[in-house]
């Protein structure tokens, strides 16, 4: 089911399995990588899976793989929010429901936590996720390697002509990309661009639950809906590299994937205040704000609009991570994993 809907997950599950490929076919390293088939493939003939998400049912892939002794790689994909108070709470939420239940149902958190735990490796995208995973879910940190995902060189020669020419829109607009639903909070931040006469452009498409929300914001004025751009990737990169500054999903969470993506386009972005993003030495091209308080929100943009740091100073905040150097360190993981494994079966 996972190319059933597209985010940031598919895109790093494709860039991850062309990078490994190029690494192999580079190096003659003997790496050969597909999608698992649960449907028509056995695990058992694979010497390892790597599993991307921790949720939507994929615990029972980890089950299944680790009954027939294959190591996995997990990248959870665990919002940062979590903490040590929020997982307690959980842990004592998932207790109650299993007395409940007589223990015939898990929560959500219980899943999770069950593939963290028996994954023989963990890939977190950033220190603010591995942090979580130690203390929402108490998962050993010797467990976890943080390696942050590449960004497209594409975007990092990226200008903004194409998207220019197809839209007609020649001045400065600020950018929101995700999925479009009332938690990305894109109505209000349209609003709040709407009272500064500067046009919002969305990428993204909304739910069939989130069409009423869809059709509140093409209301407000300045307002410009492209879509997912799912199969025109030289659009979306002229997209982000043509923006003034580019917003962040609502919630506060958003993808460490969107964030990389708009600043090797050079885009400055606006995120909360309260965001566990973090990149070393991006101070002056990430502007946090409290989401809740748009006459702050609205200062922010004014100041990057008068003063917008230099693209290329930007830019070069993640202008070294590349997929090739994902494929690199997962090949590294790979290798450790799958030498252990072997030596095991030999003793």
């Amino acid at each position: 089911m996972l190319f059933e809907r597209e985010d940031g997950v598919q895109q790093q599950v494709r860039e991850t399995i062309r990078a490994l490929v190029r690494l192999g076919a580079q190096e003659g390293s003997g790496i050969a990588v597909e999608l698992v088939n649960p449907y028509a493939s056995r695990l058992e003939e694979f010497d390892l899976i790597h599993v991307f998400s921790a949720t939507h049912g994929n615990q029972r892939l980890v089950d299944a793989a680790v009954e027939q002794g294959v190591p996995v790689v997990l990248t959870p994909l665990i919002a940062p929010g979590w903490n040590r108070a929020s997982g307690t709470s959980a842990r004592a939420a998932d207790h109650r429901l299993g007395n409940l239940t007589s223990w015939n149902v898990q929560s959500g958190y219980a899943q999770t936590r069950r593939a963290l735990q028996q994954a023989s490796l963990i890939v977190a995208l950033g220190d603010a996720e591995q942090h979580a995973i130690g203390a929402g879910f108490l998962i050993d940190s010797e467990r976890v390697r943080v390696l942050p995902n590449g960004v497209n060189p594409a975007l990092l020669a990226a200008d903004g002509e194409l998207f220019r020419k197809r839209t007609g829109m020649l001045g400065p607009f600020a950018l929101m990309a995700g999925p479009i639903s009332p938690y990305q909070n894109q109505l209000a931040m349209a609003q709040a661009m709407a009272a500064l006469s500067l046009p919002l452009v969305l990428v993204g498409e909304a739910g069939e639950r989130d069409q009423d929300y869809l059709r509140a914001l093409r209301t407000v004025r300045g307002l410009t809906c492209l879509g997912a751009l799912r199969q025109d990737e030289a659009m979306l990169a002229s997209t982000y590299a043509a923006a003034a500054l580019c917003i962040a999903p609502g919630d506060g969470q958003g993808t460490a994937l969107a964030l990389r993506e708009a600043l090797a386009a050079g885009c400055p972005m606006l995120i909360a205040r309260d965001s566990p993003l973090s990149l070393a030495g991006a101070g002056f091209a990430l502007a946090r704000v409290g989401w809740n308080d748009s006459d702050a929100q609205q200062r922010a943009v004014l100041r990057l609009l008068v003063s917008p740091p230099p693209r290329e100073q930007v830019r070069a905040l993640v202008r070294g991570d590349s997929w090739e150097r994902v494929a690199r360190q997962l090949a590294a993981c790979y290798t450790q994993l799958y030498e252990a494994r072997q030596g095991a079966l030999a003793s």
